[in-house]
């Protein structure tokens, strides 16, 4: 598969990162020598130094030959005349970055009339992931799969006397979910049943939505005991926007505040039921005059992440019982576990994920970015004919950083054992390491030769020679 991305920002660079790990002919374009320059001392792509505008350099480099183009550029309209330009000099699909809400009403008619065949949105994505978050009844994070069926959460233990000091075979509660990874001063460590928990562990459990309800209830982690009524939003981007505008139609009280005059009155017109302030979030006495303390939840979401953690720290310690920060440098992601928010959200992963889910197209369902980018959870259909149906998971000699967490068949959760096998239209919710993602692809795209054929004729080799 061959791909194109245009503009060599943070998400261009996220996306080309991921795509090398699964063997993906990536070329990455931008005007910036410099930048480009910084990347092929780190990245194993194609760079080129131009404009995604031009034709001449789009006919050049044989766009015709390309499956798909990204356009992921700072301008939303460069980027869908990019796709438009791209796709009828013959390029397969086009994906275009586009985040003014005033074109959001229009999605429909400029993916039909410029050729674009899907538009991410990584504000209003955001958006929509922390307001699932705030309607959450965790103070946790956590991702929902299989249709809520099964979830992931993950979250400090602190010193808690019943897990730390501990090894994972000796832990009581834990029958009917998995522990997939565990964070541990910025590294991750794959458990095995003799893995001890320490002092701060970050645990990553995977399970089925009763079973971590009840989890939760045992440990006493992160009960909220009052539905969100209330959030406070600190800064007026378009993600605070978006969360405002999502959470005053499902009857939530909201107040804004926006230290730009302008920015601010724009917002009070174009937004009903919302309270918006004019001031300096940053300052404690206006937010102490506007009640921080009896707020449900507070979200920092200007473009400053400094701004946005600080304030979101600030709330928790004000007694707020949700607090989320967004968040755009990937250097914050090790840290942000020790400061005590509840959670923070990449715009960057958040759209990766989007854009790796429509690639991977077919049998894949949802794919989640996490553990600063390290790994991720994909949830994939298995197919009829595929050839490792009915082989113990044991036998499958999966990497250790490859982990089926969960098994949806015919409705019902499975959390799998060594001895559990797959079975055709089981849907599948995977943990990966990221540093085994080509491992995974491979895995699970049967091809002649590949490492299926490998390890049918490995696992049926030794069948033969029991039966023997």
């Amino acid at each position: 598969m061959k791909v194109l991305i245009v503009g060599a920002g943070k998400l261009g660079y996220r996306l080309a990162k991921h795509m090398v790990m699964e063997d993906i002919d990536v070329t990455l374009m931008d005007i910036n020598s410099r930048i480009l320059e910084r990347i092929d001392d780190h990245m194993d792509v194609l760079t080129i130094v131009g404009n995604g505008l031009d034709i001449r350099i789009l006919k050049e480099i044989d766009i015709e030959s390309y499956n798909l183009l990204v356009a992921s550029t700072h301008s939303d309209e460069t980027n869908t005349v990019i796709c438009s330009l791209a796709k009828k000099l013959g390029c397969k699909q086009t994906i275009a970055r586009i985040r003014n809400p005033e074109y959001m009403e229009q999605l429909d008619f400029i993916k039909m009339e410029m050729g674009i065949d899907h538009i991410i949105n990584p504000d209003l994505a955001t958006a929509q992931a922390m307001e699932k978050y705030l309607l959450k009844s965790y103070s946790f994070y956590s991702d929902d799969f299989a249709s809520g069926k099964v979830q992931m959460i993950d979250f400090n233990i602190g010193n808690h006397e019943e897990l730390v000091g501990k090894n994972l075979s000796e832990l009581k509660g834990f029958e009917n979910i998995l522990i997939t990874a565990i964070s541990r001063d910025g590294e991750i460590i794959i458990p095995h049943g003799k893995t001890y928990l320490m002092d701060n562990d970050i645990i990553h459990i995977m399970g089925k939505s009763e079973d971590i309800e009840e989890f939760n209830s045992s440990f006493e982690f992160g009960v909220i005991h009052k539905t969100i009524e209330s959030v406070m939003i600190l800064g007026g981007s378009n993600i605070g926007y978006y969360l405002a505008k999502s959470l005053s139609k499902s009857k939530i009280a909201v107040k804004l505040i926006e230290r730009d005059r302008e920015r601010a009155q724009e917002l009070s017109d174009i937004l009903d039921n919302v309270l918006i302030i004019h001031g300096d979030g940053t300052d404690i006495n206006l937010l102490e005059e506007e009640s921080l303390d009896t707020m449900d939840a507070f979200v920092g979401a200007t473009g400053f992440d400094e701004q946005n953690l600080l304030m979101a720290l600030m709330a928790k310690q004000s007694g707020v019982s949700k607090s989320i920060a967004k968040i755009s440098r990937q250097n914050y992601i090790k840290v942000i576990d020790r400061l005590g928010i509840d959670a923070a959200l990449n715009p960057i992963y958040i759209t990766a994920s989007n854009i790796l889910k429509f690639i991977r197209g077919g049998k894949v369902v949802s794919v989640s970015l996490l553990l600063g980018g390290d790994g991720e959870v994909t949830e994939i259909i298995v197919g009829k004919d595929s050839p490792f149906i009915n082989i113990p998971l044991k036998d499958l000699d999966l990497p250790k950083g490859v982990i089926i967490g969960a098994i949806v068949r015919d409705g019902t959760v499975i959390i799998p054992k060594g001895s559990t096998g797959l079975r055709g239209n089981d849907r599948i919710v995977v943990f990966c390491l990221t540093e085994d993602l080509p491992t995974l692809k491979r895995f699970f795209t049967p091809r002649r030769g590949g490492i299926l054929s490998e390890l049918w004729n490995r696992t049926k080799g030794t069948r033969n020679s029991i039966d023997c």
